[in-house]
């Protein structure tokens, strides 16, 4: 039986890739000799025996969100290059087989730590200003109006022709808008929020976005031929590409409570959670078990230290957490 990946002790980045290099080609129809030259690599070296063991742990802790992550970072990798227009129009990443994608993601995870998220890397072209994992950040637009990004968020800003625009390209942003008599509209998710007031957030979902506004007034659209809902002070709505949900009452102060360094919740899907926490950790949160993932939460909870927040979740809950290369965390 194979011990569990936080017992396991840390190899060096190039025993890993080493490793996983290894484990690919074993996984994609090895020829007798690639077998003679695994075999005599093994041997060279205990580190490499331990190596090889660890990588197999986290590959069969990982096999099925790999898959999913190789192919969500290839798409992005490719969206990125026609973004950056620095290749020819043909020019596609490969597709991999089954084997290769999940080896390939796990070489992703082993890089996380030093940025490997292509899917920021098209977010933040062309970005202004971005905040970093576990950072929130606030900055002053040129019309003195304040920004605050929550952790890995990003925003584009274009000032022309009398209207201010802000395109959220990732995670969420909270405005505090500075009235000068033009138009201020964030557009997210292929939507936008057209501000009547001042204070409130847009936060993009899978699909679409949500707003939230703390006061004033705010106007939504889920796209130009569709109707605008008017939002006020504590109140709350998602919009995805064909509609606007009815505006519902919330506690503004305590959903956006991120901005003070807190984290609420009231009845939330885990998996809900897990992508908030994900926003404060610098590699990789993935949860293996849908039943898992659909198990409520409520609490408060503080967002610098994630890995204690798992540590409280999986006392109430009851989960089985493994840590593996310090930058990847897999639940199940």
């Amino acid at each position: 039986m194979k011990a569990p990946v936080d017992s396991i002790r840390m190899m060096t980045p190039e025993q890993h890739a080493a490793a996983l290099n290894w484990l690919s080609l074993l996984h994609d129809e090895p020829t007798a000799d690639d077998q003679a030259r695994f075999s005599r690599w093994l041997q060279a070296d205990p580190a490499h025996a331990e190596a090889y063991a660890q990588a197999q742990v986290l590959w069969e802790l990982s096999e099925e969100p790999a898959a999913r992550v190789a192919a969500e970072d290839a798409v992005a990798l490719d969206a990125l290059l026609k973004a950056m227009d620095d290749a020819p129009r043909e020019r596609t990443l490969p597709r991999w087989s089954a084997a290769l994608a999940m080896a390939a993601s796990l070489v992703l995870m082993v890089g996380v730590g030093l940025g490997w998220k292509p899917q920021r890397w098209v977010d933040d072209f062309g970005a202004d200003y971005v905040s970093a994992p576990g950072q929130v950040r606030t900055v002053t637009l040129a019309d003195q109006s304040q920004v605050t990004l929550e952790a890995d968020s990003a925003i584009a800003v274009h000032f022309s022709h009398g209207e201010r625009h802000v395109e959220l390209r990732r995670g969420a942003a909270f405005f505090q808008v500075t009235h000068t008599g033009e138009p201020f509209v964030v557009e997210g998710g292929q939507g936008e929020t057209r501000v009547l007031g001042t204070q409130f957030e847009v936060r993009l979902q899978p699909v679409g976005a949500q707003v939230t506004v703390l006061s004033g007034r705010v106007g939504v659209k889920a796209g130009a031929q569709l109707p605008q809902q008017i939002l006020t002070a504590g109140q709350q709505v998602d919009y995805d590409l064909a509609r606007t949900s009815e505006p519902r009452a919330v506690d503004s102060e305590n959903q956006l409570a991120w901005r003070q360094g807190w984290l609420n919740y009231y009845r939330t899907p885990l998996a809900d959670v897990i992508d908030d926490l994900s926003r404060y950790y610098p590699g990789r949160i993935v949860v293996l078990n849908d039943e898992l993932a659909a198990k409520t939460v409520s609490g408060s909870f503080p967002s610098k230290d994630p890995q204690a927040v798992l540590a409280a979740l999986k006392s109430v809950i009851g989960f089985e957490q493994y840590e593996a290369l310090g930058r990847v965390i897999v639940i199940r």
